[in-house]
C-alpha cells in the first residue's frame, strides 16, 4: 500500500484549480505507482495535468527525475522545491484542473506553492 498524502483545493486562479500529492518513492516505478494510486481517483485521472518530480538517492549519487505532464516546466518547479528543502526519495505530484484561461508565469507560482503546502504539510523528517 502507498502512504499517499493527498491536499485539494491549494490554490485557484482564473477558474484553474491545483492540488498536491506526494508519497514515499526510492526507484522511478515507486514514484509512477504513486501517480497510478492517485489516478485511481476519477477526479485526479480527469485532470489536465499531474506533474511530478522526485530526487532519488542511492549510494551517495542524487539522480533527479521529473514529468510536467504536458505543463511544461512543472517538474522542474517542483524539483527546484524539493532540492532547496533536501527532501530525496518522496515524490510531490501537483494537479491541474485547467479552467480555461491561461495563467502564463503564475502557473508556475503555483506550483511552487503546491508543493510547498505539501513539504509543510508533511513535516519534517
Amino acid at each position: 500500500m502507498i502512504d499517499l498524502l493527498v491536499l485539494r483545493d491549494i490554490a485557484r486562479d482564473r477558474g484553474s484549480r491545483y492540488a498536491v500529492a506526494g508519497a514515499p518513492a526510492s526507484t522511478r516505478a515507486e514514484a509512477e505507482a504513486a501517480l497510478a494510486e492517485l489516478r485511481r481517483d476519477r477526479k485526479f485521472a480527469k485532470a489536465t495535468h499531474n506533474s511530478w518530480a522526485v530526487l532519488l538517492e542511492a549510494g551517495g549519487r542524487r539522480e533527479p527525475v521529473k514529468q510536467d505532464d504536458g505543463e511544461a516546466g512543472a517538474g522542474m518547479v517542483i524539483l527546484r522545491v524539493l532540492e532547496g528543502a533536501g527532501l530525496v526519495n518522496h515524490v510531490v505530484i501537483v494537479t491541474r484542473w485547467y479552467g480555461g484561461v491561461q495563467l502564463g508565469g503564475d502557473r508556475f507560482r503555483h506550483v511552487a506553492t503546491a508543493a510547498q503546502a505539501y513539504l509543510a504539510a508533511r513535516g519534517p523528517g
